[in-house]
C-alpha cells in the first residue's frame, strides 16, 4: 500500500487552491467543474480539498470543520523548504495565521507553523537532516 492522497475538507474549495498557490507557490492540479474537489501538485502524495458538503455526504453524523474549530485540529501537513523564515512570511502575506515563529530544534531542523483560512495547520520546515 501507499499514501495517494490526502483528501481535506473545506468551505471553498476555488479559494483553498489559490491561498495554497498564493501562500505556498503549489501548482494546481484539478478543480472539478462543480467547484467541489479540487488538487494540488505536491510530489507522489496529491493535496486534495473537498466541500463539507461532500463531507456530509459520506458520514452520517458529519464532521469537524477545521474552518470554525477554535483551535487547529489534531494534524497538519508538512511542507519541505530551503527557507522556512521566507516561507513562513510568504504565507502569512497571503492569509495565513502564524501560529509558531521558524526555530531551530535541537536536531537542526528549522521547523514553523502557520494556519490557513480554511484551518488547515501547515509546518513548514527543512528537511530533517540539512
Amino acid at each position: 500500500m501507499k499514501l495517494a492522497y490526502t483528501i481535506l475538507y473545506v468551505p471553498d474549495v476555488p479559494a483553498s487552491l489559490a491561498f495554497c498557490e498564493a501562500a505556498f507557490g503549489l501548482t494546481r492540479k484539478f478543480l472539478h467543474e462543480s467547484g467541489t474537489y479540487g488538487e494540488l501538485e505536491t510530489g507522489a502524495t496529491t493535496l486534495s480539498f473537498a466541500a463539507h458538503e461532500l463531507g456530509d455526504m459520506n458520514f452520517a453524523g458529519g464532521h469537524v470543520h477545521a474552518d470554525t474549530s477554535a483551535q487547529p485540529l489534531g494534524f497538519e501537513i508538512g511542507l519541505v523548504t530551503d527557507d522556512v523564515a521566507q516561507a513562513h512570511a510568504r504565507a502569512l502575506a497571503a492569509g495565513a495565521t502564524e501560529m509558531a515563529p521558524p526555530v531551530q530544534k535541537p536536531w537542526g531542523q528549522t521547523v514553523s507553523y502557520v494556519r490557513c483560512p480554511d484551518g488547515l495547520l501547515v509546518e513548514l520546515c527543512t528537511a530533517v537532516g540539512d
